[in-house]
């Protein structure tokens, strides 16, 4: 297999070099403008050591004001080079820092050969066993260790043996087979380019030695993929557009769509540049099929002959990049290439302790942390294991409030029993139990501190309703959490349970055609907004009972506020746990009103 470009991520903990070691590799390798170069003579970041008229490596690749303010790279700076063999090397510096981890994570995940840096003066760290496990799950094919700075150590064999033998230690824990480490000094330009003077010692290859050897490993021919981007139209025919992955199409051969799972024959290949009879990898094309088929923008067409398992529950391994830890039972926007849709964490497996490589049963996973977990989809896909295609195999999450990028996955395997699943459609279903009924069944969803008056509500709007003939039933908090509940606590995750379980017995209630109301403290909004998304647009209504904590502690019908006093309940909504206040409810209730009030208002939303 040949390859024109090769990507090389560097990385490391903060301050071990990397930004002067790709920087003296980009000069010794004449890939600079001179200009950038004698600009490098004269600037100075804080805090810079550097003598005025000698070149500051680490500028090259440092882009951001801030980074050169703060002498750290942020972001991850891109620069590219030729090799002596012919070949590009596109170079991905980056950022070291804890908290710019997520910045590393995603250039390891296009990465070819990672280069780790380790500073001889402090060590393997735990950000360096950090990186390195990430490139492990990240699938880079080959790791080059660069024990850098040894000048300061006087080139001393014996402190490179004692951190290579660390590093073959994490090596050989993370199954990274293909490896190189090399003693060296970016800075004085030690076995970067030229062999060092000082270290003979060493009889291995440079630095630029061992990224031009480099090989990629050879590819187990699975078919050709595609996964449809767009649905192509024309006065003449409508065609799926994509671009060719690991095989080759041709006109006349059958093919299958997952997670559909439809046969087609390819009729035509159409490109740009006019039709062709064959299109090879990385080729962009677009496919037109017979007959037709019911296919959309996330589908995965593969050639007849293989077969995928299409399911909606997954193991992965996920690097959890988010301030706010991951929530199992919290529904997330699972994006994996050009498919949307909503998951659920349903189990975290355990926590990977990046020292020491043990598994560590968790509840949760804190920013940076790394972990196996299981995930539901809502919707079927065709997610293949990231160690057969990094392009079908990773994805990221999404925190549906924020849309901030949450955390960066790649599938372990298929769970089974989402592809043995299968729902049946009964003849008789909601539409013909409500009219049955006479009514149009919907959701209530009360939220609000424990005092507020949900409860109270909640009882006299059921009166109301039962009264005008409506069939109704109210889902209590604490009722439940004397049944179905009863296994869950009040954390963060246990409450996403409680929400979760709460709203799926509303939904089978709604299917019955049924009026459902909540009362339910419900204090994040995601959770929430995870309830909502399961029903139809028109059939949820969430009421916010606004009551001030003050008339909540007065009132404390069930003693919680006492309790909480006395340090008895460290988590009360409201006092030790926050309490997100709903930013667009269908309808605000004061909580300091006549319940007869709050139950009219409430009965000229609903009816």
């Amino acid at each position: 297999m040949t390859k024109s470009i090769i990507r090389l991520l560097t990385c490391g903990s903060v301050d071990d070099g990397k930004s002067t070691l790709i920087g003296r590799l980009l000069v010794q390798t004449d890939s600079v403008p001179h200009d950038s170069i004698d600009a490098t003579r004269k600037i100075r970041r804080s805090g810079s050591t550097i003598p005025t008229g000698e070149i500051d490596f680490s500028l090259l690749t440092d882009g951001l004001e801030a980074e050169r303010e703060q002498g750290i790279t942020i972001d991850v700076a891109y620069r590219s080079m030729n090799l002596l063999n012919g070949k590009r090397l596109i170079i991905s510096d980056a950022p070291g820092h804890e908290q710019y981890t997520r910045n590393m994570a995603v250039a390891a995940s296009r990465a070819d050969i990672a280069l780790v840096l380790v500073d001889a003066t402090r060590g393997v760290r735990t950000q360096t066993l950090r990186h390195l496990t990430i490139c492990a799950l990240m699938g880079v094919s080959h790791v080059i260790i660069a024990v850098n700075k040894l000048d300061a150590k006087d080139y001393s064999q014996s402190i490179f043996q004692s951190i290579s033998l660390e590093i073959s230690d994490a090596l050989h824990r993370l199954n990274i087979k293909n490896s190189t480490v090399i003693p060296m000094s970016a800075l004085a330009g030690d076995n970067v380019v030229d062999a060092s003077t000082f270290m003979d010692w060493y009889k291995g290859p440079t630095l630029i030695q061992a990224i031009q050897d480099w090989a990629p490993k050879a590819t187990i021919d699975r078919g050709a993929r595609l996964q449809i981007q767009s649905i192509s139209r024309a006065e003449n025919f409508r065609g799926v557009s994509g671009t060719v992955h690991d095989g080759e199409f041709t006109v006349g051969e059958t093919i299958k769509t997952f997670p559909g799972g439809v046969t087609a024959k390819i009729s035509r290949i159409v490109t740009f540049n006019g039709d062709m009879e064959k299109a090879v990898n990385e080729s962009a094309i677009t496919l037109v099929l017979e007959p037709e088929i019911d296919a959309t923008r996330g589908d995965l067409i593969v050639k007849s002959t293989e077969e995928l398992i299409s399911s909606d529950r997954y193991v992965a391994n996920i690097v959890w990049l988010d301030e706010n830890p991951l929530i199992h039972s919290r529904s997330y926007i699972l994006i994996a290439g050009t498919t949307t849709t909503p998951a659920i964490v349903t189990k975290i497996r355990h926590k990977i302790e990046v020292n020491s490589g043990e598994h560590n049963s968790a509840t949760t996973l804190l920013m940076n942390e790394i972990g196996s977990i299981e995930i539901a989809t809502d919707t079927a896909l065709a997610l293949l294991p990231y160690k057969e295609s990094r392009d079908f195999g990773n994805f990221v999450l999404v925190d549906r409030a924020s849309n901030r990028t949450v955390g960066a996955g790649m599938i372990d395997h298929v769970l089974r029993r989402g592809s043995n699943i299968t729902h049946h459609n009964y003849e008789v279903g909601k539409t013909e139990r409500a009219h049955m009924k006479h009514q149009k069944p919907g959701v209530l969803w009360l939220t609000g501190l424990s005092g507020s008056g949900k409860s109270t509500i909640a009882n006299e709007l059921e009166k109301k309703l039962f009264n005008l003939g409506i069939h109704s039933y109210v889902l209590d908090g604490d009722n439940l959490r004397l049944g179905i509940n009863k296994d869950l606590g009040f954390t963060p995750e246990e409450r996403a349970e409680n929400v979760r379980r709460t709203s799926e017995i509303a939904k089978l209630m709604i299917d019955a055609g049924l009026y459902v109301i909540v009362a339910l403290v419900s204090p994040f909004k995601s959770d929430r907004d995870q309830a909502r998304s399961i029903f139809d647009e028109s059939e949820f209504f969430e009421a916010w009972v606004d009551t001030p904590i003050e008339i909540c502690k007065a009132r404390d019908p069930k003693g919680l506020y006492k309790k909480a006093a006395a340090g008895e309940i460290p988590n009360l909504t409201g006092l030790g746990q926050e309490y997100e206040v709903p930013t667009n409810p269908n309808i605000v209730l004061d909580g300091k009103l006549a319940v007869s009030e709050n139950v009219n208002a409430l009965l000229k939303l609903i009816l």
